[in-house]
């Protein structure tokens, strides 16, 4: 039997279209961007604000430190003081400051001719009330005997070399009493020698008294550098 060739054959093709997909952006409300964008502000401020408190609290320790240092070195190491009157001219000049080095003599003994700073001595007498600290040139020291003859001073019965008195400027004043300079105990003197109220006026100087040596002088520019 042949084929029926009226009956439709059956179709295999299929014509179909595939959409395409095609994803959306999601929109943001204008009150979320706004939150957004107060939030990185925020952060943004708060980093600055740590920075700036890690900042004050460097400066801080800075400055304490500063301030810690400064005192530790005034009192152990460094200190200036103020010449208020003519006792050491012309060595040191009324007026003009000077820089004391407080370890010296924790190195090294004391010397004649150094100069000292050293805390007013009890039997002092010609300074007047309000200072606390004197300055002068250590002439004797603890076993010298000491006298004077005219403008001249005596140590162990020789005349004392003194490079630091000015050409024109030699006179004595008060003589100096026959005095043997007891252990821990100093002879000082002015280098305005006439001028100057010192251990001929009111005795020796206790070694736990000085302060220190005088190395420098600081004020004025003029007469800055090393004293004599």
């Amino acid at each position: 039997m042949e084929p029926n060739d009226d009956q439709p054959e059956a179709s295999t093709s299929t014509s179909a279209t595939s959409p395409i997909v095609q994803a959306a952006t999601p929109e943001v409300s204008p009150e979320l961007q706004a939150t957004d964008e107060s939030f990185e502000a925020d952060a943004s401020s708060s980093s600055r604000g740590r920075q700036l408190g890690k900042m004050a609290r460097e400066w801080v320790l800075v400055i304490v430190g500063a301030v810690v240092l400064a005192m530790v070195v005034r009192s152990y190491v460094l200190q200036t003081f103020y010449i208020p009157s003519a006792s050491m001219e012309t060595t040191l000049m009324t007026g003009d400051r000077i820089l004391v080095n407080k370890l010296a003599y924790h190195f090294h003994s004391i010397h004649r001719g150094d100069i000292v700073v050293f805390a007013r001595p009890p039997a002092e007498n010609c300074a007047g009330p309000v200072v606390p600290d004197l300055v002068k040139r250590v002439i004797g020291l603890p076993g010298d005997r000491l006298t004077s003859r005219g403008d001249k001073v005596y140590i162990n019965g020789s005349p004392l070399k003194e490079p630091w008195l000015p050409a024109n400027g030699k006179s004595l004043g008060t003589a100096i009493t026959p005095t043997t300079v007891r252990p821990g105990q100093y002879f000082v003197m002015g280098d305005n020698r006439s001028n100057s109220c010192d251990s001929r006026m009111w005795g020796t100087v206790s070694r736990n008294l000085i302060v220190g040596e005088v190395q420098l002088i600081l004020w004025p520019f003029s007469q800055f550098g090393f004293p004599d």
